[in-house]
């Protein structure tokens, strides 16, 4: 035993001295010995939390949230792992989400742990000078700005400057003969934000804005070239609010317009990019802003694993699943593209993803390659997905997630093992407890 310190008392005790040094309750100096250590635990790990469904439904806190998150914060109200929040919403901005989960879970959250399905957008440049028209509900010009964009138009404009357009509400044609009131520049592109509140207008214009390559002056076009550019954030089929079933979301209006175009044209509708969840770039993102937290903390180990919590298989389970395939391959040194290629049906950016002297996306310089080498998946039976006859640890259950049809976006094709969860638990408390036992780590 020779050049242990003179204070190294109960070497033999111990049974696990690595679980205890990763705790962080073993000298610091020799690393064997059950004296406790001063320094406080280092996480190694991220937490990636989906809102509806896991924290809330709709307006009304899950109860087993606020336990969670006393377990996540110290005494003097700091994360004592990195946290960020990864919700598909789309309709306000990332400080009012903020405040918004502050207020639900009674700790206090900043706008930089928030990831709204239109976070990514802020890496877009190419398209912040250029004349782009938003579409979804709440503040839509203030979020398009927010984001860098300079030159927005909404739905709401076009119609006021075209009021021939929307006809299918009679009751908001024009009661006399109407022209052209204003001169908007031509769209450059689409930017879809979530969900409308007048599915019928914004499909209607949307198609007219296609159709006439940004020239709401002129008549529909021949799609003999491609579309505008076209950015999608959010492709939830459905979501979980109040109501005993899920409501429809962003993905169903994304359905209409698909196929309301190809019935037109006879051709697909092409996305430059999908944001949000289940997409590749969201992790990546949300992976940079892990990064960042434990940089800013000054913790000095590089966090190597992610924990994904959701409630969605087709969103959360999927894209979590997809952005730890391509870790795992990255890890074995293997092309990211060809990872994107088994995870995608298309070559949209929402599915590629950059390695070094790759960087051929217009967001791939803005991120650095991950120190993570794996994101594991947890399934809470709070929101969507909610068996209410089968305990959520049996493997009747895990039969009924293989046999689920296939909610996810178009442009992704199924693939069973990418929607099966690593863990199956009731509620977030859950969830954070069985993350806590599996990286030994006891906060103080």
């Amino acid at each position: 035993m020779k050049g242990l310190l003179p204070f190294c008392r109960g070497l033999y005790t111990l049974s696990n001295p690595q679980a205890r040094r990763k705790a962080g309750v073993v000298c610091s100096q020799c690393g064997f010995c059950g004296t406790v250590s001063n320094r406080k635990p280092q996480p190694r790990f991220g937490l990636l939390f989906d809102i509806d469904g896991v924290l809330v439904r709709g307006r009304m806190p899950i109860p087993a949230a606020k336990k969670a998150f006393q377990k996540l914060v110290n005494s003097q109200g700091q994360f004592v792992v990195p946290v960020v929040f990864v919700t598909n919403a789309g309709n306000c901005l990332r400080q009012k989400k903020a405040d918004q989960m502050s207020h639900v879970l009674g700790v206090p959250i900043t706008m930089d742990q928030i990831i709204m399905s239109h976070s990514p957008l802020r890496m877009f440049k190419k398209y912040h000078d250029k004349c782009v028209l938003v579409s979804g509900q709440g503040p839509v010009l203030d979020i398009a700005k927010n984001l860098g964009f300079e030159n927005v138009v909404s739905i709401d404009m076009l119609r006021e400057s075209f009021p021939l357009l929307d006809m299918v509400d009679h009751n908001r044609r024009p009661k006399l003969p109407s022209a052209t009131v204003g001169h908007l520049p031509n769209v450059e592109a689409v930017i879809l934000f979530g969900e409308p509140i007048r599915w019928e207008t914004h499909l209607q214009l949307i198609v007219d804005v296609l159709l006439t390559h940004g020239n709401l002056s002129g008549a529909h076009h021949s799609p003999t070239r491609a579309h505008l550019p076209l950015l999608a954030c959010n492709m939830d089929l459905l979501w979980m609010a109040e109501a005993q079933s899920p409501r429809f979301g962003h993905g169903t209006f994304l359905v209409c317009l698909e196929n309301i175009y190809k019935k037109i044209t006879g051709r697909d509708l092409k996305y430059e990019a999908l944001m949000g969840k289940p997409s590749e770039l969201t992790y990546h993102f949300a992976e940079y802003l892990i990064r960042g937290q434990a940089i800013e903390r000054q913790w000095k180990h590089p966090v190597t694993s992610l924990y994904a919590i959701g409630d969605n298989l087709m969103t959360d389970i999927y894209g979590a699943n997809l952005y730890n395939r391509y870790l795992e391959e990255r890890v074995k040194g293997r092309s990211h593209k060809a990872v994107a290629k088994m995870a995608a049906t298309t070559t949209t950016t929402a599915t590629a993803s950059p390695q070094e002297g790759e960087l051929d996306h217009p967001w791939a310089g803005e991120l650095a390659l991950p120190s993570a080498t794996s994101c594991k998946s947890l399934l809470v039976c709070t929101g969507v997905y909610n068996p209410s006859t089968e305990a959520a640890s049996s493997s009747s259950a895990n039969q009924h997630i293989r046999e689920n049809v296939f909610h996810g976006h178009r442009d992704f094709r199924f693939d069973p093992e990418l929607v099966e969860p690593d863990h199956v638990v009731l509620d977030v408390n859950e969830a954070v407890d069985l993350i806590f036992h599996k990286e030994n780590f006891v906060p103080q």
